[in-house]
This record gives C-alpha cells, structure tokens and sequence, in this order.
C-alpha cells in the first residue's frame, strides 16, 4: 500500500469521525466482551427456541401444516348451507352475518332484524 493511499484513508476516517462521531470509526471487537458474549448467545438460544416452536407442524386432515398458518377462529365453510367457499366476497358475509353470500342473498337480505334475533332457515334447504 502506498503512503498516499494511507493518508486518504486517514483523511476519510478523520472526515467520518468528525461528522458522526469516534464510534463510527472504532473496530467493533475492541468493544466486545466475556460478558457481551454470553448475553449473545443467551439471546441466539432464545431466538432459535422460539423459531422452533413457530415451526411446528400439526396434523390437519391428514396432512402436516405448519402451526402459524391454522387460524383456528376463521371458517369457511358456510354453517347454514354447508359450502366452502374460497370466495373473497364471502368473507364479509361470514364475519357481519355468519354465511355465505348465496344465503345471505336468499335469507338475510331484507331481513337483516329477523337474522340477528336468531332466526334460521330449515333444514330442508
């Protein structure tokens, strides 16, 4: 290396030292430790601990599924005609009025009160 390259060099350190401050331009492993090591690898064990667990894999109609993509509180099968839709539009529907869209076309609408008291259609759809 050359002697001029060296002074550029300072000059840019100086330059970022002035700019940002002496940490900026301090070798990271002078400020590490025993101590700053063992609080690292505690927290790369808690990490990796708690990755594993997010990982798990549960038994869903016979077939394997990663635990974090079940939403246990989301149904898409409709409860009053027992379809399952992969429709977009009846999401709305199954979370304001508990079915799909094709029932809420031909039991709710326009008798949203009647719904909400309870009432259902038979059966014998």
């Amino acid at each position: 290396m050359k002697l001029k390259d060296t002074n550029r060099i300072a000059q840019f350190e100086k330059a970022i030292r002035k700019k940002y401050g002496d940490l900026t331009v301090k070798n990271p492993k002078s400020l590490w430790d025993d101590e700053k090591e063992k609080e690292y690898l505690e927290q790369l064990k808690q990490f990796n601990d708690k990755t594993d667990s997010d990982n798990e894999m549960i038994e869903c109609n016979g077939v394997l599924v990663p635990k974090k993509l079940i939403m246990k509180d989301s149904s898409r099968t409709c409860p009053v005609c027992n379809v399952y839709s992969f429709k977009a539009s009846d999401d709305f529907y199954m979370n304001k009025f508990e079915c799909c869209y094709k029932c809420y076309m031909q039991y709710v609408e326009s008798r949203e009160e009647r719904w909400a008291t309870g009432w259902r259609p038979n059966e014998e759809l």
